[in-house]
């Protein structure tokens, strides 16, 4: 049984953490380690970690001794995986149970290097929002280019075929240019064609910031790919009706 590595960086999640730590702990697939990198919590995270580090010696954590960003916080933690398979869980979000075992022999079975899978909505509290998050059943780099339907705490990926996959730490939106660099490699990427985690919507986070997603998607286009001004704002554009107009298709009621 093949080792996954899962990387959760934090910061001042002391409301949540407990409980996503639990869900990996609740997986039917028991080779795991977790690799918790403190992102120089002020609040009682890492307190929480390290109760759960005392009785579970698959639990490890790192503390960093400046705040640095979830980006330097995931590079740190890739680099102590030991795994074969990489996994990302956001220290708010949540696995079902049987994640990382459908996923594992998903993989294995259609000899995958990298997979994903749909996931569903709570709010900050917990509470489901019925709401589930699907995407191409055969996705392909050009449809990731204009908009990034892979949910980050759903992806995983073979070391032994990618090596670890390291991204500039201080640039913006690191999930969706991981999974760029991964889809130009191998073309097409297929999900797990059901819900497998909770994503869970803060009113703080990125994503519910439109204007923030905007800046950050227009840097990825500018920074990450490297083309100028004016064809990184027709490729925003481009994103944005992506995201308005086609990617609510996949949003689907549960």
């Amino acid at each position: 049984m093949d080792l996954v590595s899962i990387i959760i960086p934090t910061y001042n999640c002391e409301k949540f953490i407990h409980q996503t730590v639990q869900s990996v702990q609740n997986q039917s697939y028991p080779n795991w380690e977790i690799i918790l990198v403190d992102d120089a919590s002020t609040d009682n995270t890492v307190t929480i970690i390290n109760e759960f580090a005392q009785v579970d010696n698959r639990i490890k954590i790192i503390e960093l001794e400046k705040n640095s960003g979830n980006g330097f916080a995931r590079n740190v933690a890739l680099d102590k995986a030991n795994g074969r398979y990489i996994a990302f869980l956001d220290a708010d979000d949540l696995w079902f149970p049987l994640k990382l075992e459908k996923q594992i022999k998903f993989l294995k079975d259609k000899n995958l290097p990298f997979t994903f899978s749909f996931y569903e909505w709570i709010d900050e509290e917990g509470n489901v929002l019925n709401k589930k998050i699907e995407a191409p059943l055969k996705l392909t780099y050009q449809e990731l280019f204009f908009c990034n339907y892979i949910g980050n705490l759903t992806a995983i990926y073979d070391v032994d075929f990618f090596g670890k996959i390291t991204t500039e730490a201080t640039q913006k939106r690191q999930d969706w240019r991981l999974w760029l660099t991964i889809l130009k490699q191998i073309k097409e990427a297929k999900p797990v064609p059901e819900s497998l985690a909770y994503y869970r919507i803060r009113k703080d986070s990125i994503s519910s910031s439109k204007f923030k997603l905007i800046k950050h998607n227009f840097g990825v286009y500018r920074r990450f790919h490297g083309f100028n001004f004016m064809v990184s704002c027709i490729y925003t554009t481009r994103f944005l009706f992506t995201q308005l107009i086609i990617k609510p298709r996949y949003i689907k009621k549960v």
